[in-house]
């Protein structure tokens, strides 16, 4: 046992080191999400789907930190990775269109003025539509019309079309939440 201590010291070292800095990343940038979901009053399921996306991204790269200060030998998995990641690309290729509407859904959280409960009208000149916001999830809207018809509307295509928001959700105070 001594004489792995002293053989694989440094790599110790540095493998606590980077895990120590993987928990800290981890718990600020939960903290940012957090509050950037709290000040734009977003829903509670999308910010813990954007904390799932985000501890995804940080386990990924503390595994490639990991490999590399344990020095794996990636001409030995070559052929391993090769081929997963043949396996995965045809995967990706076949779901093209939910990965884009995740990340659709990552930058709607960061960055559109909507949210459940408001009005929204999208600029589409084959399916024009009005209506309000009744959930967002990491794939689509759910958006309900005048008539009470629910609608399922892609991420993906809110990034392509115009987005106009009709009336905004009231906060509790009264005042006008975007």
């Amino acid at each position: 046992m001594n004489d792995f201590l002293a053989l694989y010291q440094s790599q110790l070292l540095y493998s606590a080191i980077t895990v120590i800095l993987l928990l800290l990343l981890k718990i600020g940038l939960f903290k940012i999400i957090r509050k950037v979901g709290k000040i734009s009053n977003y829903n509670d399921a999308r910010t813990s789907l954007i904390l799932k996306y985000a501890n995804f991204a940080i386990v990924c790269t503390g595994i490639v930190a990991l490999s590399i200060i344990w020095n794996v030998r990636f001409e030995d998995l070559g052929i391993f990775l090769s081929s997963i990641f043949a396996v995965i690309g045809v995967a990706l290729f076949a779901q093209w269109s939910i990965l884009s509407n995740i990340t659709a859904g990552i930058i709607l959280f960061f960055t559109f003025p909507f949210k459940i409960g408001d009005r929204i009208q999208i600029q589409d000149k084959d399916f024009p539509t009005e209506a309000f916001i009744e959930d967002i999830t990491a794939f689509h809207l759910l958006l309900r019309t005048d008539e009470g018809e629910l609608i399922t509307y892609p991420n993906n295509l809110l990034l392509q079309k115009g987005v106009r928001v009709v009336n905004s959700h009231k906060d509790d105070d009264g005042g006008q939440s975007l």
